[in-house]
């Protein structure tokens, strides 16, 4: 039995066709900024809803202080997760000191980005937006 080999034209010469391997560096970096990109847009998003609570106050949101708490805190979450993220992008993984160092915050990380998740999907079930027609209309 045959084996079909694919080729590519480059120019007038016919070459075998290679994959390009994966460059884990490169994977790490776009997962890395992939990353980046999703916690900004999540720390927007805690922004707004805070500016929102703020705005509305206690008397017209049944849940104001909860909310307040929950926003402020996954901004402080986010806020650490962040330094952590400078932290370990410092440092020398090679070296083997740094490689437990790196480990543990790897996982701490980890753990506080569980904790916004959670957080983030209490503020969702107690509604930002349910209470949009208890606003005064002229407020807004």
């Amino acid at each position: 039995m045959s084996k079909v080999i694919p080729f590519r034209m480059s120019g007038l010469q016919v070459e075998p066709f290679t994959r390009k391997r994966l460059d884990a560096n490169r994977y790490a970096t776009k997962k890395t900024l992939a990353q980046g990109m999703l916690d900004i847009a999540l720390l927007t998003a805690n922004a707004s809803q805070l500016k929102y609570v703020l705005q509305v106050g206690e008397e017209k949101h049944p849940f104001f202080y909860l909310l307040l708490v929950l926003i402020i805190s996954s901004i402080v979450l986010q806020a650490s997760v962040g330094v952590l993220f400078l932290i370990i992008g410092g440092l020398n993984i090679n070296k083997e000191p740094n490689q437990k160092r790196a480990n543990i915050l790897n996982d701490v990380i980890v753990v506080l980005i569980f904790l916004i998740t959670l957080d983030n999907v209490v503020i969702s079930g107690f509604g930002i937006r349910h209470t949009d027609m208890n606003v005064n209309p002229e407020r807004l």
